[in-house]
């Protein structure tokens, strides 16, 4: 790989949703238009109200949709599936999984119209009534159902099932389909404690994009009144500026790309952000992503 190669930027739509209270709120159009006018050569479109919704968008808004993004000159890298195939799992005489799939197949012929080559989808939370292992076979058709629109799923390390590497490297391997990759991201194993470079070296060959996003952590603590003492509870995250948290994102995208990674990387804001979630705060920190990426 050429050691001036750059990644290319991508921009979450979700970043602009008011997914979280007091973040800004654009229309899909209107979001278009801001990711180009930032810098932006592509975008990552999150597959729900009040964006790509697969209720509002049939062919031929989709078509529409890629007209405008030609003009700005724009591309779909990916589309960002929400799924949980967990849910409900307490009543089995719900075909959740059914209705779950038939969402991703409608999610890549979306993808195929937009000519995004990668459907974002998640694994499953825990459950006490879900087999995890179910995953695999459910994994593997979602795959064959996305290789019929020529989209491949990427499978993002969110959700609680295999979203340690380790794991997750097992759960591909099992499902064996070469429509079945992943959108592997630095913060999980971060948060986990994990050795960046050996995840990035190992992912590596199995991604087809990553999201970034940067946190510092903030300790939590419960007074407790019988020992006149506090005691420690699990950090909370809070997301900054990138280059201004915790995570190694050199080290990460550098392992990536020395293990033959040149895919795109999402910006997201999809938390509640240090500076608020005005449009000058996020349009701020959108710019930083770009200058920042360009140093990796």
């Amino acid at each position: 790989m050429p050691p001036h190669a750059h990644f290319e930027p991508c921009l979450h739509s979700v970043s602009y949703a008011g997914v979280w209270p007091g973040q800004a709120r654009l229309e899909l159009g209107p979001f278009l238009e801001k990711a180009a006018a930032l810098g932006f050569r592509s975008v990552m479109l999150m597959a729900k109200r009040p964006h790509l919704s697969v209720l509002d968008y049939g062919r031929e808004q989709c078509f529409r949709l890629r007209e405008q993004m030609d003009a700005l000159g724009l591309r779909c890298a990916v589309i960002a599936g929400y799924n949980n195939f967990s849910a409900d799992a307490e009543h089995p005489d719900i075909p959740h999984r059914e209705i779950q799939l038939a969402h991703i197949e409608a999610l890549c012929r979306r993808a195929a119209d937009l000519g995004a080559s990668v459907v974002r989808i998640f694994t499953a939370y825990e459950h006490a009534s879900f087999a995890a292992h179910t995953l695999v076979d459910t994994l593997r058709e979602a795959a064959t159902r996305a290789a019929d629109f020529g989209v491949t799923l990427g499978v993002q390390n969110h959700h609680d099932c295999a979203s340690h590497y380790l794991a997750f490297l097992d759960l591909l391997a099992a499902v064996n389909h070469p429509n079945c990759k992943a959108c592997f991201d630095a913060w999980t194993p971060a948060l986990q404690g994990d050795d960046l470079v050996n995840a990035a070296r190992l992912m590596a060959p199995h991604t087809v994009h990553t999201t970034a996003a940067d946190y510092q952590r903030r300790p939590r603590f419960q007074y407790k009144p019988a020992q006149v003492n506090f005691e420690p509870l699990t950090p909370a995250v809070q997301a900054v500026p990138m280059g201004r948290g915790f995570i190694d994102y050199p080290a990460f995208l550098g392992e990536l790309r020395a293990a033959g990674y040149m895919g795109p990387v999402a910006y997201e804001m999809c938390s509640p952000l240090s500076g608020g979630g005005s449009i000058e705060n996020l349009d701020r920190c959108a710019r930083i992503f770009t200058e920042y990426l360009a140093t990796i």
